[in-house]
């Protein structure tokens, strides 16, 4: 069915007031920054956005305007920005969690040498605890079993 010249000037009108509505962020309940928003916005069926059809140079605007919004930083669509903001974090918690990770590991191993460095001077000490020779000017020192009695 075709449509009259004033009957595409006012689809345009409203397709044009419901991307702007769209790029400020007043995205509708369900709905996305993306051309089947636009067009259940601006009431017109959505393929007349497509190929040689009469709104198809609106469509590339639309998405021009996104992509311009977007270089700056800017999103249209707070989902899409939670989206992405989402994601960073996501990463960054990774990031985090590999670090901790990788730390904890390094902590076990240097736990486990220092153990054993532990384990080794105890062997050491008691070799040279029994192996005393008498003739040296060494004094046992009484092992922690042993009760020391002092004076009262």
């Amino acid at each position: 069915m075709k449509i009259s010249a004033a009957q595409r000037v006012q689809n345009e009108n409203r397709i044009r007031a419901a991307m702007d509505r769209l790029l400020r962020g007043e995205i509708p309940p369900g709905g996305n920054c993306d051309i089947k928003t636009l067009a259940r916005e601006a009431n017109v069926d959505r393929t007349a956005f497509y190929g040689t059809r009469p709104y198809a140079h609106l469509r590339e605007e639309f998405e021009h305007r996104i992509q311009q919004l977007q270089a700056t930083g800017h999103n249209p669509d707070p989902k899409t920005a939670q989206i992405d903001r989402l994601k960073s974090e996501i990463d960054k918690l990774k990031n985090s969690l590999a670090q901790a990770n990788s730390t904890i590991q390094e902590l076990s191993d240097f736990r486990s040498q220092a153990l054993a460095r532990l384990a080794a001077q105890h062997d050491e000490i008691q070799r040279l605890r029994t192996t005393a020779d008498p003739g040296t000017n060494i004094s046992l020192l009484p092992s922690a079993r042993q009760k020391i009695i002092g004076p009262c």
